[in-house]
């Protein structure tokens, strides 16, 4: 059978993905997980690399099968794309700059707060009452917006917690508070493509059954709790 076809952003966003390596090859959870399940489908997998908001209109048009990469299941998405059950769950993180006191939601009041356009993180912060919410986006959105808290264009930023919170370590940055917003992440299929989600679904279900996406997930991040079960799909 052809290779999956899945869109994806090329960036440096450890413990989920990196850079591609001059092979074309990415490494992290997010693509060891994703050739997991395509490994227990019989496929390959030819990743694509588009900007941000360009892979589900991708998905969308045909000219991938899906988007693995990055995708909470929120309303504005679920409306474009059916989605796979997760393969992921984190809470979200509040960014800043070193020495900035903010520790709270409150202390946000004034704060230019950047986030991905349309995603769950700018859901959040536009419930900051009192912030402007920033939004981004283009092909490497992530460390535009790292760089923007870094030079004082934005005050602070909204991402999950598996990126932003090893991030306290870094001179630049403080972590100021962190969200139990317990935000999904799935694969994202065109609408008119049931047979797929199915596939996708199936295989899943299998890989969190028999333990080998857990194992991948420790893996790569073994400081979060696996937070998937093969009965629901999610721990209470």
């Amino acid at each position: 059978m052809r290779p999956l076809k899945l869109a994806c952003i090329d960036a440096e966003a450890p413990p989920l993905f990196g850079l591609r390596d001059a092979a074309g090859r990415r490494s992290g959870y997010e693509p060891a997980a994703a050739e997991l399940v395509a490994a227990r489908m019989g496929r390959g997998i030819e990743w694509v690399v588009l900007d941000w908001d360009e892979m589900l209109p991708a998905v969308v048009g045909h000219r991938v099968d899906a988007v693995w990469c990055g995708q909470g299941i929120i309303p504005e998405r679920a409306a474009v794309v059916d989605f796979t059950r997760p393969y992921a769950i984190f809470d979200e993180t509040v960014l800043v700059s070193k020495g900035d006191p903010a520790r709270s939601a409150a202390d946000l009041v004034g704060y230019r707060v950047g986030a991905i356009e349309g995603s769950a993180n700018m859901r959040l912060a536009r419930t900051f009452e009192g912030a402007e919410p920033v939004p981004f986006s283009g092909e490497d959105v992530y460390n535009q917006m790292l760089d923007a808290v870094a030079n004082g264009s934005i005050d602070a930023m909204v991402d999950d917690d598996v990126v932003l919170v090893p991030l306290g370590d870094d001179p630049r940055y403080d972590v100021a508070f962190t969200v139990r917003t317990r935000n999904p992440w799935g694969i994202g299929v065109a609408k008119d493509n049931p047979g797929l989600r199915a596939e996708f679904d199936a295989a899943l279900g299998a890989v969190i059954a028999d333990g080998s996406l857990e194992r991948v997930w420790n893996e790569w991040m073994p400081s979060l709790e696996f937070p998937l079960d093969d009965v629901v799909g999610v721990r209470a």
